[in-house]
């Protein structure tokens, strides 16, 4: 599912942070690509909404790599096109479910699961990986209960690859894939809200110092 994980305090990452980060980005990665062209083999709206997932991911692990060592104001900036980015893509996902459903396709279920139970694996690994992080700060429980949370949207993939197989219907791979963009929205918009609010205020101190300094 979608994840609105804020970005780090300016401290210290733990020891092995970083290398778990970029483990699991180009997990991530990865995933986003195979499940991509998987959701337009299969004609799965929920394995397009399950990559996307894997892509907003990727972007938080990014975002928590390029900002340990930078300002609120940059932190800020970087999380405003994480938010733009997820709630479009969560529009994506909608628009794609409702031409399906005019369309009236069948997706193929055998890929939808095999596909999925790949993607509830890597996900449980990068999990694992990140699991020792999970007592840290902020960004670090943060990252971790992220990749956790994702395998909710795994399951829920092959849950829907079992509904379809079951009843020869595009409805439960439907229902599952408006859930994901609706979460993909809904967290892109408080991403984007909380980062307008942390440049308004990396702004506002900053004027607040300039002002002190001309005195």
């Amino acid at each position: 599912m979608a994840c609105s994980c804020s970005g780090p305090e300016l401290k210290s990452p733990a020891p092995g942070f970083r290398r778990a980060l970029w483990i699991a980005l180009w997990v991530n990665l990865a995933m986003f690509f195979v499940e991509g062209v998987a959701s337009l083999q299969s004609g799965s709206v929920s394995l397009m909404a399950d990559a996307i997932d894997f892509f907003g991911d990727s972007a938080n692990y990014i975002l928590s790599l390029s900002v340990l060592s930078m300002g609120m104001l940059w932190r800020g900036r970087a999380a405003l096109v994480k938010g733009i980015t997820m709630a479009l893509f969560g529009t994506v996902v909608w628009v794609r479910a409702l031409w399906v459903v005019q369309q009236g396709t069948i997706p193929e279920p055998f890929t939808m699961g095999s596909i999925g139970l790949l993607a509830l694996v890597a996900n449980l690994c990068v999990a694992l990986i990140l699991f020792k992080f999970r007592d840290g700060d902020s960004d670090m429980r943060s990252v971790w209960l992220c990749s956790r949370n994702d395998a909710i949207s795994n399951l829920a993939v092959m849950a829907a690859a079992l509904g379809v197989f079951g009843t020869a219907s595009a409805w439960p791979d439907l229902v599952v894939a408006a859930i994901m963009g609706t979460l993909a929205i809904t967290a892109g918009v408080s991403v984007t809200r909380h980062a307008r609010q942390d440049i308004a205020d990396s702004k506002q101190a900053s004027a607040g110092r300039a002002s002190l300094e001309v005195r």
